[in-house]
């Protein structure tokens, strides 16, 4: 029988202001067994953000060295519903190319996502942002604190 893989709940959001423009992104990770929480964060000077929700699932499942049974909790429905709804699968099968036909925006990330989620059990959960979760409301501050660094506000 095999070994149980070790849990994590991450927390994940981005922000972008304008949209395009300065980005932000931010995780929390949360192993249940030990209580231990970290947090990140960081930015990019020109981005959109869906890219920074992106980016920081990819950060936060980057820091991951070994198969997880990962409980992840984002605001953004673009990042849960291209799992969850088998959004990725339909655009590899196209080329990476939409139901109408035009590429796939952020394939880049994307396709770095796919690699990072293989080796994982991930259980995709939706928050609505800015409402009454904590941790959730805890990211975008975050976000936006890395956000506003690199814009020197």
């Amino acid at each position: 029988m095999s070994e149980a893989r070790p849990s994590v709940i991450i927390y994940t959001d981005g922000a972008c202001d304008p949209n395009p423009g300065i980005g932000g992104w931010a995780a929390i990770m949360i192993h249940p067994t030990t209580g231990a929480k970290t947090e990140m964060s960081g930015g990019e000077k020109e981005s959109t953000n869906n890219r920074m929700e992106l980016t920081a699932v990819i950060e936060a499942l980057t820091r991951l060295k070994e198969p997880h049974d990962v409980t992840l909790i984002t605001d953004s429905e673009y990042v849960k519903n291209a799992f969850t709804q088998k959004w990725l699968d339909g655009w590899q099968k196209k080329g990476w190319k939409t139901a109408s036909r035009q590429p796939v925006k952020n394939q880049d990330l994307w396709q770095k996502l796919l690699v990072l989620t293989a080796p994982h059990l991930i259980h995709w959960k939706w928050v609505r942002g800015h409402a009454f979760d904590a941790l959730n409301n805890r990211c975008d501050e975050l976000a936006v604190a890395a956000r506003r660094k690199i814009a020197n506000i």
